[in-house]
């Protein structure tokens, strides 16, 4: 069956094969690893994603095409296995100060951004990385976060408010 231009392709469930599989996850890599990175800071993003494959590999044949994209259920999915990760991370030493780089300006405005970010509740933080750092659409973000569409909007209008009192500059 065709499809016209700019129609949804129809939703199709993850093959059953590895090599099919491989080919069905690889467009939702990058988005993946973006998530893995924002969610579980200080753990290595690709192992998060190699879990989260095994998941999705182990849970394929409960995907639904009708309840969401693969790429939100991807996500769903990595989205989880960020936070077991970042739940088993033990606290690191810390480092030396010789060991420390040099600041920069464009580094210490990341470093503000990041320090404001975690001030978010946990719903923000998860609207704005799925959102703003992982490139989702509305609707991905509201699968990935399991609920509607006009919560993430409202969740997300609260995270930039916060975010613009936080990050104020008085002079």
């Amino acid at each position: 069956m065709s499809t016209m231009i700019g129609e949804p392709m129809p939703a199709t469930a993850p093959p059953g094969d590895g090599a099919g599989f491989v080919e069905w996850v690889r467009p939702h890599l990058p988005a993946m690893a973006r998530l893995a990175a924002r969610l579980a800071v200080g753990v290595d993003r690709d192992d998060v994603v190699q879990e989260s494959l095994v998941r999705a590999w182990m849970k394929r044949r409960q995907y639904d095409g009708k309840r969401g994209t693969a790429s939100a259920w991807l996500l769903a999915i990595t989205a989880d296995q960020a936070r077991k990760a970042t739940r088993r991370l033990r606290p690191v030493a810390e480092l030396d100060e010789h060991d420390a780089a040099d600041a920069r300006s464009d580094v210490e405005a990341r470093v503000d951004v990041d320090q404001a970010l975690t001030a978010l509740s946990a719903r923000q933080r998860l609207a704005v990385d799925c959102y703003y750092f992982a490139d989702l659409s509305i609707a991905d973000t509201a699968a990935v976060m399991g609920c509607s569409e006009g919560t993430v909007k409202s969740t997300l209008s609260d995270a930039r408010a916060r975010l613009r009192s936080l990050l104020e500059v008085s002079e």
